[in-house]
């Protein structure tokens, strides 16, 4: 492997970065630290992320592509495959210029096929292209067209493309000084090639990353300045800071210390204040009880895949068992933090009913003295209706003319008085 070639230590960071999701089940963002710690260019990083996401949102069809030009399959687990992925990734996607595209895959493929690679790769950048649209992974296609409908399934697939708009949330009066289209007060949405980092001000105002969807949860539970307050399952933060700009006493917790500090670096950042706990939230057991609870509970995480594609290649929706009876464990604990008459709001990132919607029915099935809150008026961006249970659902196709957002589910309940 030729180290001096232009290139190929950003190409090398992408093949272990999509290594580590497809032949180890691990997330993107857990496998980046390890995979690009060779690497000491900020845009050499930057490119290897692009490379592997690129190659994740479009991996049905560059295997099409794949398969159309090999008289017999390459195994899933092969090198040679994953080369290929990566660069007809960058050719078609990024539009690589395709002398660069060649010249850094071959070095990659090791002791593997470089004639067939050559071969494949040579006829495929002759006349290739890729379809208008992703082609979403069939179990997840399947799976949503059943669940929500096939106009839903084909949305997740357009919204799959390309990355999203950068979203900022921001407490009043400490907007960030550049121009974009404002959803809802408090937010801000910017083209997806923005750099948060050159965004004016934001390291010293209290501005925060959050996808729109996101916000909404706190924006249900109403937090009032002087309340108090928990977070439960509260890092990496946008969450606890949406609720500290309000005003009230946050308690976040979280039972990761890495999390957590990067929770207090946000805090400090934006000059809000919160009381941080290192716990399992199941085990949190406070002096006093609250007037509010935020639980934002541990999921799948499948309501950010335009985001983080790499859910739909890791996730498994046959294999929630464990999840859902946390999440089921957590929404009791959570309501037993109350005082009487107290407001809870459970959230997930995940477009998976067991665990949004049938986990509320559970739920009020073992607490028949709770009830269901619908979202007060004004609260939601039109384009999102609050369900007839009272219930809030994101779903791919809602704000598409506005650049999307992530699905989610929430709903607040109020416990008896």
């Amino acid at each position: 492997m030729n180290a001096d070639t232009p290139g190929l230590p950003a190409r090398r960071g992408a093949l272990t970065l999509l290594q580590a999701v497809l032949w180890q089940g691990r997330s993107l963002e857990a496998a980046l630290p390890r995979a690009l710690r060779a690497i000491e260019s900020p845009s050499d990083r930057a490119l290897a992320r692009n490379i592997a996401s690129s190659t994740l949102r479009w991996l049905p069809d560059l295997d099409d592509l794949i398969d159309g030009r090999t008289r017999q399959a390459l195994p899933g687990d092969a090198r040679a495959r994953m080369v290929l992925r990566m660069a007809l990734a960058q050719a078609l996607v990024l539009e690589t210029p395709h002398h660069a595209v060649v010249a850094t895959a071959l070095p990659l493929v090791g002791g593997g096929p470089r004639r067939l690679v050559h071969g494949v790769l040579s006829a495929a950048l002759k006349d290739s292209a890729l379809p208008d649209t992703p082609t979403l992974p069939e179990l997840w296609h399947r799976r949503w067209s059943e669940t929500w409908g096939e106009e839903v399934a084909k949305a997740a697939a357009r919204s799959l493309a390309a990355p999203p708009p950068l979203d900022l949330s921001h407490a009043d009066g400490a907007g960030p000084g550049v121009d974009g289209r404002s959803l809802l007060p408090g937010h801000l949405r910017l083209p997806a090639d923005t750099r948060v980092e050159d965004v004016p001000g934001f390291a010293g105002t209290a501005v925060w990353v959050q996808d729109i969807a996101a916000s909404l949860p706190v924006r249900l539970l109403a937090p009032q300045a002087g309340e108090r307050i928990a977070d439960l399952c509260a890092a990496p933060g946008g969450k606890t800071m949406q609720i500290a700009a309000a005003g009230a006493e946050v308690v976040a917790v979280d039972n990761s210390s890495r999390r957590l500090q990067r929770l207090t670096e946000n805090l400090e950042r934006t000059g809000l204040s919160a009381s941080l706990v290192e716990s399992d939230a199941r085990a949190f057991t406070p002096d006093e009880t609250f007037d509010a609870v935020l639980l934002d509970a541990p999921c799948s995480g499948t309501g950010i895949f335009r985001r983080h594609p790499d859910v739909l290649h890791i996730r498994n929706p046959e294999r929630l068992e464990a999840t859902l009876a946390t999440q089921a464990a957590l929404l009791d604990h959570a309501a037993s933090l109350l005082r009487p008459g107290g407001r809870l709001v459970y959230a997930v990132c995940s477009l998976e009913p067991e665990e949004g919607e049938a986990q509320v029915n559970a739920f009020c099935e073992r607490h028949p003295r709770w009830t269901v809150d619908r979202a007060p008026e004004g609260l939601l961006p039109a384009d999102i209706p609050a369900q007839a249970a009272g219930t809030v659902r994101t779903l791919p196709g809602m704000l598409a003319d506005e650049g999307g957002l992530d699905g989610f589910f929430m709903a607040r309940l109020t416990a008896p008085g």
